[in-house]
């Protein structure tokens, strides 16, 4: 039975804010968090292209998965809510268009619909938010171009960002293709969730001088296997995809590990234990890394069954840490390393800059804005703790801008978070999770709990 810590202490709002609590003691709770958005959108997209009607369970519900569900139904798919919300039904149809994409700020949708909307037959135009505007889409528009498929921006040349149109002509010859992934691996990620729909199917050749977030890329091999796709990654950044059926299927959704992050990096910052449910034993989430980042910084951490818990004692550790395969996480790290006892380095994240929004100048700005000394190197951050006071810390749009903000409240009273709601994006009902996990509140969130 979980014990409930001393009530939180909530400071009233600041600067109109959520007013993140402060942590009234060692924590006890243990923290249920929905379905990972970087596997319903993939699934759901290889639902959209299966062979016959599949079912996803425990999905994500959040503004990015609703948005790729809207966009796919918009193309001609139906997606129908089972007996639950987290239960997704997906038939497949005709795609069609011309039809317009809302892609919001996912970059999901924004990066993995293009190459499946080559294949309708008609103009599919795509647009979403002003800070999508400004993300990085060249890599995969050039690669569609040359295999032909039409692409074409408000301008004369091939478009590199939001808006664009692509002219589906019903199918796509699919061959090889050349791509510089180095700002995202959803470029070839997105590529090859269609390319078995290809005639030829597709070869994409990584030719950048760096490839972040490499778990996500096979995450999305791993997924395309299951369904019977055949690809070859035998080779170092090529991938081939063999042209065939997708395969329809009933597929239960793992919990998103990398949301996980700041509930237990809670444990560090205000002492106690938090659980996490549903924690996989194999996995291809950079979420899994929280663990073993955490145990760098002063946790323990043990695995019993499929309940992930972290224990710490209120220190928090420096680290000098690579984190190029998870920059999801640096946040939350980033978060840790302004309340820890000596001086952080997070390395090996210079493409968080072209994310949700610039990550490490928010980052720095922020923390700074708080009284820390956050500066931006070449590829990363310097993070010297100093003191903290409360101040309003803005979020820029960012979910896991939030959540960190979130983390350092625990600690340093009079923290205001910015547009709160912003976690929407991925995480539902965030700010009653939080509360419920410190103790001040009663009651379930959208799609996930704290008890």
């Amino acid at each position: 039975m979980t014990t409930s810590p001393p009530a939180a202490s909530v400071p009233p709002s600041v600067d109109e804010g959520w007013a993140a609590p402060t942590a009234g003691g060692p924590l006890d709770a243990t923290v249920e968090v929905p379905g990972s958005k970087s596997l319903t959108n993939r699934l759901l997209v290889l639902a959209a292209l299966a062979d016959g009607p599949g079912t996803l369970r425990g999905a994500l519900r959040s503004r990015d998965a609703d948005l790729m569900i809207a966009a796919l139904r918009t193309l001609g798919v139906v997606v129908e809510e089972g007996a639950s919300p987290s239960e997704l039904l997906v038939t497949p149809g005709a795609l069609r268009g011309p039809v317009e994409v809302d892609c919001g700020l996912a970059g999901t949708v924004m990066r993995f619909l293009p190459p499946l909307a080559a294949l309708a037959d008609g103009a599919v135009r795509f647009d979403g938010d002003e800070g999508a505007r400004v993300r990085p889409m060249g890599p995969v528009l050039a690669a569609l171009s040359a295999l032909d498929v039409p692409v074409e921006g408000d301008g004369q040349r091939l478009p590199t960002t939001l808006p664009f149109t692509i002219g589906g002509r019903g199918r796509v010859r699919g061959g090889s293709v050349d791509v510089d992934a180095s700002a995202s691996s959803q470029f070839v990620s997105g590529l090859l969730l269609a390319a078995a729909r290809y005639d030829q199917g597709l070869t994409v050749r990584h030719i950048g001088h760096t490839l972040p977030s490499m778990p996500h890329i096979e995450m999305t091999v791993e997924v395309l296997r299951e369904v019977g796709v055949v690809v070859d990654d035998s080779r170092p950044a090529i991938w081939r995809v063999e042209p065939g059926p997708i395969a329809a299927r009933d597929v239960q959704v793992e919990p998103d590990l990398s949301n996980a992050a700041p509930f237990l990096a809670a444990a560090l910052v205000a002492g106690g234990t938090v659980r996490v449910t549903g924690w996989p034993t194999e996995t291809t989430q950079p979420g899994a890394m929280v663990p073993e980042l955490l145990e760098s910084m002063g946790a323990t951490a043990s695995l019993d069954g499929d309940v992930l818990s972290v224990t710490g004692t209120g220190e928090v550790r420096g680290v000098d840490v690579d984190l190029h395969a998870a920059g999801e996480l640096a946040p939350t790290i980033a978060a840790l390393a302004a309340l820890a006892d000596s001086p952080s380095r997070l390395r090996g994240i210079a493409h968080l800059r072209g994310h949700e929004t610039d990550r490490l100048a928010a980052l720095a700005t922020e923390i700074t804005r708080l009284g820390g000394q956050a500066e931006e190197t070449r590829d990363g951050l310097v993070i010297t703790p100093r003191p903290l006071h409360g101040a309003l810390f803005r979020t820029y749009h960012d979910h896991r801008m939030a959540t960190s903000a979130a983390v350092i409240g625990l600690r340093v009273a009079g923290v205001g978070v910015e547009d709160v709601e912003t976690t929407a994006k991925t995480l539902p009902g965030f700010a009653g999770m939080w509360e419920r996990m410190l103790g001040g509140g009663t009651g379930s969130g959208a799609g996930a709990a704290a008890r």
